[in-house]
């Protein structure tokens, strides 16, 4: 999602190169980082500059480039902090990657299988009978999509603390008409991956918070990463705060870019963003509230990638499982079993009111790759984790 609206003294964009292998900010001199870092470093700080964007990370570890920690503006218009790696930040859809993983997880242990029909643990789904686990976790199930709905956008700026129970998250979705036939399309809905939530928590007998941190984050020692509890509409500290211009109902409408006077101003800074970093995330659920810090979710894709999460031959379905979500352009993103391929990178993006972040690891060159920001799109509606990990990306890959 996206927004626009009142923007303002949107932070110089001070940048910190440090040593990412270094769990608080420290500004080494320039001459310590590696030399690609260096020489990125000017184009992603006009890219932030450009997006107006309050403050933004990129990280890239590399035991063959060597490491690089790029911090930008700052966690909070009234704090003026950089960010730094141990900084909490909503991490949006990346979570449908952990909602997939514990599924995947229950197929090994012979708990469900991927071409069950969904109808076996819920009777309500439109056409349940004919999609199955696996169109889930892929989204080709043809279930509608419920984030962009004016109503609940509304919601979401009129109460921002209610708690979405998922029956009525889903109740939006399958009042929609199908987009097409089980699995014959692609279409990435929300609604997806609530259900593979709620059948989690029907098969593990216990919260989808705790399959997470059972299964998950204390395997890998992710102690600053969790699922949101849909009761809690806040980020612990310390943790960078969210902004968007406008309102959810109005990007939801399309006003995710500002005019060329809005955007005088925002650079005056007489127009100010809107924090909305305190918006209750069970609006996502399964699907989007995951928190974490930038040196947890590096941690985490890794062993997303590398195969520490699922059996060698799961994981191996997993990464043959994408497919080109555009079937005329080989080249495009592919979307498999709850993960994304880039390029050479398998990870997935987020986006939420506030913050826009991708995550991605090639298990082929050992490269990790994080970007978010604190505000999900820049004022010509460009999605910002979007625009900084794709300058990464093309300067870790230079086209031949």
């Amino acid at each position: 999602m996206g927004f626009v609206v009142a923007l303002a003294m949107i932070v110089a964009t001070g940048c910190a190169v440090t040593d990412a292998t270094e769990s608080t900010q420290v500004t080494p001199s320039a001459d310590t980082a590696p030399a690609y870092c260096r020489e990125m470093e000017p184009t992603l700080a006009d890219l932030v500059d450009g997006m107006l964007v309050p403050g933004a990370v990129v990280l890239v570890r590399s035991p063959d480039l060597g490491d690089c920690f790029l911090s930008f503006g700052t966690r909070s218009l009234d704090e003026q902090q950089p960010i730094g790696l141990d900084d909490q930040f909503r991490i949006a859809s990346n979570t449908k990657t952990m909602t997939g993983t514990v599924i995947l997880q229950l197929v090994q242990e012979g708990k469900l299988r991927l071409d069950d029909p969904v109808s076996m643990y819920r009777d309500d789904v439109p056409n349940g009978e004919n999609i199955t686990i696996e169109q889930l976790l892929s989204m080709r199930s043809g279930l509608a999509d419920f984030s962009f709905l004016p109503e609940f956008a509304q919601s979401m700026d009129e109460t921002p603390d209610r708690v979405w129970t998922p029956d009525e998250i889903l109740a939006l979705s399958f009042g929609q008409p199908p987009a097409f036939p089980p699995g014959e399309g692609f279409l990435y809905s929300n609604a997806n991956t609530v259900l593979l939530g709620l059948i989690i928590e029907d098969l593990t007998d216990g919260s989808l918070e705790d399959a997470f941190e059972a299964r998950i984050f204390g395997s890998l020692g992710l102690d600053r990463t969790l699922l949101a509890p849909p009761t809690m509409s806040t980020i612990p500290e310390q943790h960078a705060r969210g902004y968007l211009f406008g309102s959810v109902a109005e990007f939801v409408a399309g006003g995710d870019v500002l005019s060329p006077e809005q955007v005088a101003e925002a650079r005056a800074g007489t127009l100010v963003p809107n924090d909305v970093t305190d918006i209750n995330p069970s609006s996502g659920w399964a699907a989007a509230a995951g928190i974490s810090t930038t040196d947890e979710l590096a941690r985490y894709v890794k062993a997303l990638v590398g195969g520490d999460l699922l059996s060698e031959e799961m994981q191996q379905l997993r990464l043959d499982s994408v497919r080109p979500i555009d079937p005329d352009n080989p080249d495009s993103p592919a979307y498999g079993l709850a993960i994304v391929k880039y390029g050479q990178l398998y990870g997935h993006t987020g986006e939420v009111p506030g913050y826009n972040s991708f995550m991605g690891y090639d298990p082929e060159r050992d490269i990790t790759v994080i970007a978010w920001a604190n505000m999900i799109s820049g004022p010509d509606g460009r999605l910002t984790g979007a625009v900084l990990s794709q300058a990464v990306i093309d300067e870790l890959y230079p086209a031949p």
